[in-house]
């Protein structure tokens, strides 16, 4: 009798393990109602909100930038790279590529980006486009969905009334060490929409520039691109440019010693052409040295001047354009069906939970 009774409670807790799919189909079935109300309501409400969302789009600009360092350190990088160490192309180089991202989000950087003229097309047929700087662009023109209207529209009003001429001239004046709140706003909206990143292995830097207007997507994307640059080139040749000043300023000093040499000379001879004098002939052949050592030291600053305008061509790095800025056609987001699509699944599954638990049908997962 033992083993028979121990044979039937195996059985029931098999069957108690065991999971029912009819039982579960049918008491879905039972709240069908309550589905087809719980989506219902939930792809209306989503879609209202969703259909609120501002399209954005999205514009990708790539360049492979020319890297300094002998052809032993490239292939050393290589090496390492296949190993997954990234090495710097140059060691004597502090701005070396893996550092572009954080030059583009130094608030330097972003500030350098205000004052871009950007042209905003009307909506409607015939209605003119509108020119202003990025900065204007950004504080006045961005659409927002009419939550964040409702949400934000107190915080604004409070903001006005405690500072009211604190945000006059935001605009115009720029000062890297002191934002105001206004700037410092506009400059954490740019950190989000200006994206540089770097490929470890073949240096390609990528810059995705997100913005609302697809023209204006684009000409910031140009813009970083040749800013970036610039920036880049000016580290690059600092050195080379301030030797090119130095080498200049000295080509002329000699130059203008030079001619006062030569004209020293020209005026003594012409002045004592018949004279015979050992003296004479002394103080010529004295100045017509000092005027060939002066035009020896004139050449010698020359060929400086024209080796350090070859350094600083040197050292301007180039860029090779992979992939230039060009308007985006389709948006990038939002993606309304995917986001209805998570929410009514949500539904689903909320709701099938909170079926499974009144029908008590959790135990066939659980046990008792």
């Amino acid at each position: 009798m033992s083993e028979e009774n121990k044979n039937t409670e195996q059985k029931q807790e098999q069957e108690q393990s065991t999971i029912d799919f009819r039982k579960l189909f049918k008491d879905i079935l039972k709240h069908k109602w309550l589905y087809i109300i719980t989506i219902a309501v939930t792809f209306v409400v989503v879609a209202v909100f969703s259909l609120a969302l501002p399209n954005y789009y999205t514009c990708t600009v790539k360049l492979a930038p020319e890297l300094s360092g002998s052809k032993s350190a490239g292939g050393l990088a290589a090496m390492a790279s296949s190993f997954g160490v990234t090495l710097p192309t140059n060691a004597t180089e502090a701005l070396y590529p893996q550092l572009y991202p954080d030059l583009v989000n130094s608030v330097d950087f972003k500030i350098s980006l205000f004052p871009v003229p950007v042209t905003l097309e009307g909506e409607k047929k015939g209605e003119p486009a509108r020119t202003m700087s990025y900065y204007e662009y950004l504080k006045d023109e961005q659409k927002t969905a009419w939550w964040k209207k409702a949400l934000a529209a107190p915080g604004k009003w409070l903001a006005k009334l405690r500072s009211k001429g604190d945000e006059k001239g935001a605009g115009k004046k720029l000062n890297p060490f002191r934002l105001t709140k206004e700037q410092a706003k506009i400059a954490e909206t740019i950190d989000k929409k200006v994206v540089c990143d770097v490929d470890k292995k073949t240096m390609v830097i990528t810059i995705n520039v997100t913005d609302q207007d697809p023209v204006i997507c684009a000409t910031m994307a140009d813009s970083v691109k040749s800013r970036l640059q610039e920036f880049i080139t000016d580290y690059r040749t600092t050195k080379a440019r301030t030797d090119l000043e130095y080498n200049r300023m000295i080509c002329e000093e000699a130059k203008e010693r030079y001619e006062k040499s030569r004209q020293a000379y020209a005026s003594y001879a012409d002045a004592n052409q018949n004279v015979i004098l050992q003296t004479v002939r002394q103080r010529e052949i004295a100045l017509e040295n000092e005027m060939q050592i002066q035009y020896n030291a004139y050449m010698q600053a020359a060929a400086q001047l024209l080796a350090a305008e070859a350094k600083v061509q040197e050292d301007t790095p180039a860029f090779t354009p992979l992939q230039s800025a060009t308007v985006p056609v389709k948006k990038a987001g939002p993606s309304r069906s995917r986001i209805c699509f998570v929410w009514v699944f949500l539904a689903f599954v909320l709701v099938t939970a909170w079926v499974f638990y009144k029908e008590e049908d959790y135990k066939m997962f659980f046990g008792n």
